[in-house]
């Protein structure tokens, strides 16, 4: 046993997924305060805000993760070519990343002025509410190419190994957004009181400070002449097919996940507002642990395309099970404070609210499926850093069809019979999340110990 011990230690990569994720996560951190501030403000400005905000936001979200998706999948393209010793092919990756923003800025704005109001109608949610989505919908999509224009400029640090400019980028549009956020939602400081499209505006501002945070440095004198930025500014075919080929498959796989939640709420919005709320709420406490484990995905998807354009996969496995055991570390404390201290967190959202009466039958649910949820995010973590290291490796295609048949099979149908016809209580629909994970983390962990994608690359 001690020598297994002192074999793990010789292959461990604690310190290298440490230097690469944890700023990743703070980045990702600084995002889930910005929600989660977002939504504590909105619960205390109006029960209707509260009750739009999370499916506005997850639709809007939807989208903007599949574009993002997209633009973003540079980093693996940066990765690889780092670990291949082609500085020169970095530039050409990122350029077709930027370009691909530009044609996203465009489609975000049909969505904004041509979708918005029919798909929210589709919803079913109250008159009230629905004027409340697509507002708030509206205003993201209108500034969503800011949120696209990060991808790309967070994976060309992200690539190389050089996280910690994301992550100061993001901190400060956290501490650009939520005086902003509070200022914008009730009117003081100056600021006119614009409710829903206050937090909306305060979102997109914070986004525009991140690419500024962001943009510059990537055009310093040094990177230009170390990566040819200036001269390698054109459409790439090659490159930009390949981005499409790997990345449409992985941003798909991460949109439908996304999907899953969407259609959730829509449907659990059919149960009634108390439903809603407790979910709305039991969503937003969750990307607490949500958002840490997408910034080690994103740092264990780095290290894999750095891992493989070397010729080193053993070091992509070191560093995914070292990944699992750091961010379980996190995980499992916070497990212990959502199941021991639920009905606390809970009443964060709910105190000094305008629920009136609902506030006990809010809180009471609340706290029962946020039980559930640690169950949730246990299973989450093998399933993001697996997931990391085949999208890593290119295995994109099998990301998808993974992720689609596990929805499909495990959330729509079971979900859309059970509250439609069979009346299905809250607790069992959010069961049916537990089982939708647990079918993905068996997936794609089988997937990762047959081992196919050590030997694939998507670069030349």
């Amino acid at each position: 046993m001690f020598k297994q011990w002192h074999n793990w230690r010789q292959k461990s990569r604690y310190r290298e997924v440490s230097r690469v994720c944890i700023p990743l996560v703070t980045g990702m951190a600084a995002t889930t305060v910005m929600e989660f501030t977002d939504r504590i403000f909105l619960s205390h400005y109006s029960v209707d805000a509260l009750s739009a905000v999370v499916p506005a936001g997850v639709t809007v979200f939807l989208i903007l993760c599949f574009l993002g998706g997209i633009a973003g999948y540079v980093t693996v393209f940066i990765a690889q070519y780092q670990g291949a010793g082609h500085p020169e092919k970095i530039g050409t990756a990122l350029w077709q990343g930027i370009f691909f923003t530009a044609f996203s800025g465009v489609i975000l704005l049909l969505i904004a002025y041509f979708v918005s109001g029919p798909l929210f109608k589709l919803f079913g949610h109250s008159p009230e509410v629905r004027v409340l989505e697509e507002q708030y919908f509206m205003i993201l999509c209108q500034g969503g190419v800011l949120h696209v224009a990060i991808q790309p400029f967070s994976g060309f640090f992200t690539g190389r190994g050089m996280t910690r400019p994301v992550m100061i980028a993001n901190i400060v549009g956290m501490l650009v957004n939520i005086p902003l956020n509070y200022a914008l939602i009730n009117g003081i400081w100056g600021m006119p009181e614009l409710g829903i499209r206050g937090a909306a505006i305060a979102t997109v501002i914070a986004w525009g400070v991140i690419v500024l945070c962001l943009a510059p440095p990537i055009f310093s004198k040094r990177f230009r002449t170390d990566f040819r930025l200036l001269e390698t500014m054109a459409l790439n075919r090659d490159i930009l097919l390949k981005l499409f080929r790997f990345g449409v498959p992985g941003a798909l796989q991460f949109s439908l996940d996304i999907f899953a939640f969407t259609f959730f709420i829509i449907l659990v919005g059919r149960m009634g507002t108390v439903p809603l709320a407790a979910s709305n709420i039991a969503i937003s406490i969750s990307s607490i642990a949500f958002m840490p484990a997408l910034g080690f995905s994103f740092g264990i998807s780095s290290m894999t395309g750095k891992a493989l354009g070397s010729g080193r996969p053993e070091e992509a496995r070191s560093a995914a099970w070292s990944g699992i055991h750091l961010l379980m570390i996190y995980t499992l404390l916070l497990d212990a404070l959502f199941f021991f201290a639920s009905e606390a967190i809970v009443s964060m959202f709910i105190d000094a609210s305008e629920m009136g009466g609902n506030d006990e039958e809010i809180l009471q649910m609340g706290s029962g499926i946020l039980k559930l949820v640690t169950l949730y995010i246990f299973l989450d973590v093998f399933y993001m850093i697996f997931a990391a290291v085949l999208k890593g490796a290119g295995d994109t295609r099998f990301l998808l069809m993974a992720i689609a048949g596990a929805t499909l099979c495990c959330m729509l149908i079971p979900l859309y019979v059970g509250i439609n016809y069979l009346g299905m209580t809250i607790y069992i629909a959010w069961g049916c999340i537990v089982f939708f994970i647990s079918t993905l983390c068996l997936l794609i962990s089988l997937r990762y110990r047959g081992g196919k994608w050590e030997r694939m690359l998507v670069i030349e």
